[in-house]
């Protein structure tokens, strides 16, 4: 037998506990942003890995808590070792010191679609516990390093990556992008998983060739899961560069002044949407010293793209010659 395929097969020891009130699982390894995940849940989103000693462990069963009333859908409640997070309609999630994630699918929900909440908001909040820098963007490696495209909704980020894709490019990270920062001047952008995230329309004009779009997983989600055969990065890359999308008639690219620099990271950071009680003891202070330590390092710039997706291909060349431009004078 294989190590890929015992790492299909490993029967976990809390599929005997369980009991019959549940159907058998079996832990599945994957690697994604650095560390190794040891899944209950079946993750073809992420890179399988052989077996290993798991960075993370996500197991599937009750999640024992007193559940605080949903707003929107949506509630959560934070600690020091132990943050939970519930979608009713979904599931429920626990972190556990940062190693563990505890899953309680609501009835009749399976694996594709609790993976939403699981590999975005809920692994995002957990990299952020492990004291990484997790930016809500994309992050494309040219090159010896690294963009990333930050931006409000809608501002086109996995469109663009998705467009340098296309033109070569090799994808590190959509959505949830991981920064390690633990060597000064020289943040790091970790890898995630072979996955994009793209409209109908932009999917439609980009057609990445090789990748598999995957089946939606709920009508109400818009967007398609693209799944890269090749176009992916699985090495860390230093950054090179971070731009602002915004909309525009022409695609150019400025210097955003230093005094804004530092809100536009703290904006676009991924821990923000929790609020204040996502940074609780330390974690406020190193967060802020990981957001001023990005934008003093590489600055912001922002991207104009301009309006139209036939015309993703002059924002493309414009970032090439900036990295190339960047390259030259390190």
């Amino acid at each position: 037998m294989t190590a890929s395929t015992a790492a299909l097969t490993a029967t976990t020891a809390q599929d005997a506990a369980r009991g019959s009130g549940q159907r058998a699982r079996v832990r599945r390894f994957y690697k994604a942003y650095g560390l190794t995940i040891g899944s209950e849940m079946a993750l073809p989103e992420l890179e399988p890995t052989p077996p290993a000693a798991p960075d993370i462990v996500i197991a599937v069963g009750p999640v024992d808590v007193a559940r605080p009333d949903a707003e929107g859908g949506f509630a959560f409640r934070f600690g020091p070792t132990r943050q939970y997070l519930s979608w009713p309609a979904v599931g429920s999630f626990m972190i556990t010191d940062a190693a563990r994630i505890d899953v309680d699918p609501a009835p009749g929900i399976d694996d594709p679609l609790l993976a939403f909440p699981l590999l975005w908001p809920v692994l995002a909040l957990l990299l952020h516990q492990r004291g990484l820098l997790i930016l809500h963007a994309s992050a494309i490696a040219v090159g010896d390093g690294g963009v990333i495209f930050m931006g409000d909704k809608g501002a086109g980020k996995s469109t663009t990556a998705g467009a340098m894709i296309r033109t070569g490019h090799r994808l590190l990270s959509d959505d949830v992008v991981a920064l390690d920062l633990s060597s000064p001047g020289r943040p790091m952008i970790l890898p995630g998983f072979p996955q994009l995230k793209l409209a109908a329309e932009a999917a439609d004009a980009i057609r990445i060739g090789q990748a598999e779009v995957r089946p939606p997983v709920h009508p109400q989600i818009e967007k398609t899961q693209h799944r890269l055969r090749e176009g992916f990065s699985s090495a860390p890359v230093p950054a090179a560069r971070i731009y602002i999308l915004q909309r525009g008639e022409r695609a150019e690219i400025s210097q955003l002044p230093s005094a804004g620099a530092l809100p536009a990271v703290i904006k676009f950071s991924y821990v923000t949407r929790f609020g204040r009680l996502a940074l609780g003891g330390d974690l406020a202070s190193t967060h802020l010293h990981h957001c001023a330590q990005l934008a003093g390092t590489i600055g912001i710039r922002r991207l104009g793209v301009p309006t139209g997706l036939e015309r993703l291909e002059e924002a493309v060349a414009l970032i090439e010659s900036d990295v190339a431009a960047g390259a030259r004078k390190g």
